[in-house]
Formats: structure tokens, C-alpha cells, sequence
């Protein structure tokens, strides 16, 4: 059964993009008779707020849609996603590591790296990884790598001769679509060793969204093309844990009149603005596009 979900942060309220994307996923499951999921990823302790919680509910409550309940909670799996880091540190695939933002800016300025922009930003230049991997057990208490390169391997030992790919639906932000292969070249080098688990939240973004999906079993994934070049990471999770990989559909950004991609902090465009102002769902849906 088709089964796709929004996964909106309790850090800031709903706008336009939130809006879109929501919208959007809920159609493509009422026209396949699937299922539409709300999952909160509030596992950003520090900055998720209950009452942006609340105002997620009720803003799409407002706009008609509906859900399964109660919705997932990322804070509520914590333990899942700490057995997922040990799997993959039993393996030797993870790595401690101390740098801070700034080390790695200095690291990739120094006149002998050609500095690289990934998913993550800039692509780490393996300042911290061991030539061994670590015993012992996992240390929660710092950032969590994944050395990319030693996953790769893993990856190709596991018995399938399928190559990394996946199905996209929608569109990559150059018009990529229908079946995307990653090279293994390019994830070592332009994506490199992200994080999967920090300090001060535990799982990172990538590995708690793999585990989710799973665990919800989700067959088609729907989100902004911002998200596009994250994919690589999720699927390369996705093959060393066993899970299966879901049908991607990345769909266009809601921009404001400069182009730029809506963010949380504009208040101009959040939904409870709109309502206040006397909009009505159906005003949002003409706003976006559909």
C-alpha cells in the first residue's frame, strides 16, 4: 500500500513550503488510496517547543488534513536509533569525532584542499578518522562519523549486485528523475563522512529518517528538492542496514520574490499569519500552486 508521511520540526512554525509539501504528500496518497502520516522530528531537543507542536496540529488541522494517531515522535525512539549507531559501530563503520564547525572551515582553507560543498555542507576532510576503527563501546557523548569509504566496502560484501539507486518521481534540482545511481566516486568525495549522531541530540537527521521510514514502513518518501542530495546518505544507510528503500518524489521549493527558499524565521509567510489575516485554506492552495 502506498504510504508517504510530512515530517515537519516543532522549531518554528508552518509556512508556505510546509504547506506545499504537506498538501502535496496528502494528494499523492488520497489518488493512490494510500496512507498519509504525520511524524514529528523533534529530536532537536534544544530548540523543539511543545507549543510549535501544538501550532503544527493545528495548522493542519486547518487546512483539512488528516492522520493516523497519535503521530510519531522522534524523542519517543531515541532507543531505536542508539541500536542502529551500535550496529553500525560493532561493524567498525562509525568514528568518534571532536571538530567543531570552525576546525573544519580552517581545515578545508588551507592551500592544500580544494574545499567541496555536500549535503552537510562542506565535506569533511577527515580530520579525525582513524586508520583503525575504535573498539570498545559506542561514546555517546561526542559526534558520530560514518567513514563513507569503509561503508562503501561493506556495502559491496553484502551479496547484492544491485548497484546504490533509487527511484525518483518527482525531480533533482538539475531535472534529475526516473532511476538515480550514485557513484560510489562521488558519495566518498562529495559527500564524504557525515554525522550521524551528535552530542547534544544523539541521532542525526540522516540516520533518525532512515529509521523511521523503516519502522513506518513508507514506500514513497515526499520533499522539497533541498533534500535531494541527502538521498545519497539514506540510501547508502538503508543498503547496510537491511532496509528497504522507498520511492523518492522530490518536489519544487516554495521561493519568496527573491528567490530564496522560505525559511522558519519568515513570519510574513507562516501560516498562522495568513490566518490571522482572514486567509483560508483554500487562498494557501491558490498561494502555492495548487
Amino acid at each position: 500500500m502506498f504510504r508517504t508521511r510530512f515530517a515537519p520540526s516543532p522549531t518554528g512554525p508552518l509556512h508556505l513550503g510546509h504547506a506545499f509539501s504537506a498538501l502535496t504528500a496528502n494528494e499523492m496518497a488520497q489518488t493512490m488510496g494510500g496512507e498519509f502520516l504525520l511524524r514529528i522530528d523533534d529530536i532537536d531537543r534544544s530548540r523543539s517547543r511543545p507549543e510549535w507542536e501544538a501550532q503544527i496540529y493545528d495548522d493542519l488541522n486547518w487546512l483539512g488534513l488528516s492522520w493516523p494517531l497519535p503521530a510519531r515522535r522522534q524523542s519517543d525512539h531515541l532507543a531505536a536509533y542508539t541500536r542502529t549507531l551500535n550496529l553500525l559501530w560493532d561493524r567498525g563503520l562509525l568514528y568518534p569525532c571532536t571538530c567543531s564547525r570552525r576546525d573544519i572551515a580552517e581545515a578545508v582553507s588551507a592551500p592544500q584542499e580544494s574545499p567541496r560543498v555536500g549535503p552537510d555542507g562542506m565535506v569533511y576532510p577527515g580530520t579525525c578518522r582513524p586508520e583503525i576503527p575504535p573498539k570498545g563501546k559506542v561514546p555517546l557523548d561526542t559526534a558520530l562519523r560514518l567513514n563513507m569509504r569503509r561503508a562503501l566496502a561493506a556495502v559491496s560484501t553484502l551479496g547484492c549486485l544491485e548497484p546504490l539507486s533509487f527511484k525518483e518521481t518527482g525531480a533533482g534540482p538539475a531535472s534529475e528523475t526516473g532511476l538515480i545511481t550514485l557513484d560510489p566516486d562521488a558519495l566518498v568525495h562529495d559527500v564524504g563522512d557525515v554525522v550521524l549522531a551528535r552530542r547534544e541530540m544523539g541521532a542525526s537527521y540522516h540516520l533518525s529518517v532512515v529509521v523511521d521510514d523503516a519502522a513506518q514502513e513508507i514506500t514513497h518518501v515526499v520533499r522539497g528538492q533541498d533534500l535531494f542530495a541527502a538521498t545519497a546518505i539514506h540510501i547508502v544507510l538503508q543498503r547496510l542496514l537491511d532496509l528497504p528503500t522507498p520511492v523518492y518524489h522530490h518536489h519544487r521549493l516554495i521561493r519568496d520574490e527573491n528567490g530564496k527558499r522560505l525559511a522558519k524565521r519568515d513570519d510574513a509567510r507562516a501560516l498562522a499569519t495568513y490566518r490571522a489575516e482572514g486567509k483560508s485554506p483554500e487562498d494557501i492552495r491558490h498561494l502555492v500552486g495548487l
